[in-house]
């Protein structure tokens, strides 16, 4: 064992050192190959004149190309923009492509009437589609990033103009450059002067890419961060963002130099392209996100509607990794022999299973949180308010939406090892064979489990209820599979298994009774009492903020008894479970103050002590 660990460190030494030695070759091979632009330069003149045209005849076929095709474009956008502004999104995009349909063409027939045919037809072809393609890019990246001028950050509008300023400049200066690049070689020109201009053109565009995003790195931040209310792995995320964007630009411009170097030259295509939705992923991203909130929060935008534009936030996601993987693994794939149809036939399935699969997830989410925000009480002011309970809809809905989220995930996941050939049924025997050492080894989970099961059979609770338990008492805050959270009404959060919950009573249901005992002094007028005591009924029974909560009103219940020459009065009312304690402040005011006005004297409960001789 020890000298096969020998033999695979050395190989891997072996193995850097031959691709150090090859990188330095080749850097060494870039440097002298400089000494050939010149004999690249006269080949690129000599063919030029093959074709019938000379460089600066191209160069200023190009110039008025660009120009005529950017003009036409960008009139026709405008004029289309303009009639449309009130006009649908759909008549907006049909806009465009009309924008871009006309200009291609307006574009082909000058190419045919300035170069004829051969060579500078096809470049002037490539110069039209290109300047085409590159109004489109620009266009979506400003749509992409000003997006977010129509949410909570219309106060930097200037600030996001200023980045796509920015980033707009170095993606167009990226475009010419891999445009010029595709005409050098339509032209087959030399390596030497390949390798020249695709450096030096590289350098100031990396160099102006990275400075926009350092210079904007706030205004980008909070692009990606999107609306608020945000979590916490998103806006850490958001925050982070710039540096990753600069440190993948260093890192792609090193690698594509690397590359070049060790004789596997990158397709500028490929990198820019790379680079753009490497760029746009997030932004896409906070923006399908906001567009799902939106469509989550508004009524009349159905369950599978708003669970539909949730998971095109996935298949955005989906489809980026695939052309990703489209771009960069198929070349390799190939390299090593690797059948592609299959790769792309299994990988298809488990897009399948995993976007069906988001899309229930979705589904079930949105469902039980409209419901359980449809169930949540709406309680005013700032004044926390004891009871205010859920329906027993609200109770439930937490679980379900836990059971029935695990359950959509179980099955993905063995759907998905399935779909790649691996038997799960030895894996599912084995779950069952746990799951039976689980129900005969732990007999106080099991109890807990049942016996949950039947208290929210019986509704004996529900979130947000004030009950009592033979252990604790508090609200409930928390229901989960095995366990109850109380919480106390001094703070204090008691988790109380429902094997050990015993008797339950409940202080949240339907109404309340309230008994109020007063002392008052012996020779108090108690006919006197009654009638106050009746008054402060009718005043809390007229009080709008009380009488909705008020089911039977304030009255005197006359002498309960006598105790050491003190008249003990009581008095009740009725009131809705939960509100009665607002009720209860209103009378015990009202009574102290008409005990004041009124001249009655209320007396304190003698204390007792026993005395030993």
């Amino acid at each position: 064992m020890d000298t096969t660990a020998e033999t695979d460190v050395t190989s891997l030494i072996s193995g850097f050192e031959q691709l150090a030695e090859r990188f330095v070759s080749g850097l060494f091979a870039r440097f002298a190959a400089l000494s050939d632009v010149p004999v690249d330069l006269e080949n690129l003149r000599a063919s030029l004149a093959a074709g019938g045209t000379s460089l600066l005849v191209l160069l200023s076929e190009i110039v008025l190309i660009v120009a005529l095709v950017a003009g036409v474009f960008i009139l026709l956008a405008w004029r289309f923009n303009t009639a449309s502004v009130t006009s649908s999104a759909w008549r907006r995009f049909f806009a465009g492509v009309a924008a871009t349909v006309v200009a291609l063409v307006v574009g082909f027939i000058v190419a045919r009437l300035l170069a004829g045919s051969g060579l500078p037809l096809q470049t002037l072809r490539l110069w039209t589609v290109a300047t085409v393609l590159g109004f489109i890019i620009l266009a979506a990246v400003r749509s992409l990033l000003m997006a977010s001028r129509r949410t909570e950050f219309a106060e930097r509008s200037a600030h996001l103009v200023a980045l796509v300023r920015d980033l707009s400049l170095a993606i167009g200066l990226a475009i010419i450059a891999v445009t010029l690049l595709a005409t050098l070689r339509l032209w087959s020109v030399g390596p030497a002067l390949d390798d020249l201009l695709r450096t030096g053109s590289a350098i100031p565009i990396y160099l102006l890419f990275a400075w926009a995003v350092w210079r904007h790195r706030r205004t980008m931040a909070a692009a990606v961060a999107g609306p608020r209310p945000r979590s916490r792995w998103r806006t850490r995320f958001a925050k982070m963002w710039p540096a990753i964007v600069v440190a993948f630009v260093i890192t792609t411009f090193l690698s594509a130099q690397t590359a070049v170097t060790l004789g596997a030259s990158l397709r500028g295509s490929t990198v820019l392209l790379t680079a753009l939705m490497f760029l746009a992923a997030p932004h896409v991203d906070a923006m399908i996100g906001n567009w799902a909130q939106r469509g989550f929060e508004s009524p009349d935008i159905s369950i599978l509607a708003a669970a539909g534009r949730q998971t095109a936030r996935f298949t955005v996601v989906a489809i980026i990794v695939a052309m990703l993987g489209t771009l960069w693994a198929t070349p390799l794939a190939a390299g090593f022999g690797i059948d592609l149809r299959e790769v792309a036939k299994g990988a298809s399935g488990v897009a399948l299973i995993m976007l069906g699969a988001a899309f229930l997830w979705n589904v079930v989410g949105a469902g039980t949180a409209r419901a359980l925000r449809a169930e949540l009480p709406s309680v005013g002011g700032d004044e926390e308010v004891q009871g205010a309970p859920r329906s027993r809809l609200g109770t439930l809905v937490p679980l379900l939406n836990a059971v029935g989220k695990s359950s959509i995930l179980a099955l993905a996941l063995l759907s998905i090892l399935v779909t790649i050939g691996i038997n799960v049924w030895p894996l599912i025997a084995g779950m069952s064979v746990f799951g039976l050492a689980i129900g005969f080894g732990s007999q106080t989970l099991v109890k807990d489990l049942v016996s949950g099961l039947f208290f929210l059979i019986d509704d004996a609770f529900r979130f947000g209820e004030y009950i009592e338990t033979s252990g604790a008492k508090g609200t409930v805050e928390k229901i989960s599979v095995r366990s109850v959270s109380l919480r106390h009404q001094r703070g204090a959060l008691a988790t109380i298994p429902y094997g050990s919950i015993g008797k339950i009573q409940n202080f949240s249901r339907d109404w309340m009774i309230e008994k109020l005992t007063f002392r008052v002094a012996f020779d108090t007028d108690v006919d006197k009492v009654r009638k106050i005591f009746k008054k402060i009924g009718q005043d809390i029974s007229a009080n709008p903020e009380l009488a909705g909560d008020l089911l039977e009103p304030f009255k005197s219940q006359g002498i309960a008894e006598v105790e050491d020459g003190t008249l003990v009065i009581r008095a009740k009312f009725k009131a809705k479970a939960g509100r009665n304690f607002m009720i209860r402040r209103a009378v015990l005011i009202a009574v102290q103050q008409a005990f004041q006005e009124n001249g009655i004297q209320a007396v304190a409960k003698p204390l007792t002590s026993s005395l030993t001789g």
